[in-house]
């Protein structure tokens, strides 16, 4: 019993740094709009907002297709009022998440 249970705390570890290092593979499509940042430090648990808020701002649809693969419609919308985005970036997506 006792192994089992530190078998699946082992295995939730390992997944949840999975999760925030090999399952965030920047396409290259994406990569061009971080050329100033570190992208093997870029980490999607630690970075959600400026990657959200990067690619709302300067993404194209590549990149917005990629963004909608990693966080859902709805969690993009409740994300709109934290995020930094210039005013017509901000009333676009406004209008277009409504």
């Amino acid at each position: 019993m006792q192994l089992e249970l530190e078998s699946r705390l082992l295995l939730i570890a390992i997944q949840k740094v999975y999760n925030d290092t090999m399952a965030f593979a920047i396409p290259a499509t994406v990569k061009k709009y971080f050329w100033g940042d570190s992208l093997h430090e870029l980490s999607w648990s630690k970075h959600k907002k400026y990657i959200i808020q990067t690619l709302l701002e300067k993404g194209d649809r590549s990149a917005l297709r990629w963004l909608s693969s990693r966080i859902s419609r709805k969690k993009l919308k409740n994300q709109l009022p934290a995020l930094r985005l210039q005013k017509k970036s901000s009333n676009f997506w406004r209008i277009y998440f409504s």
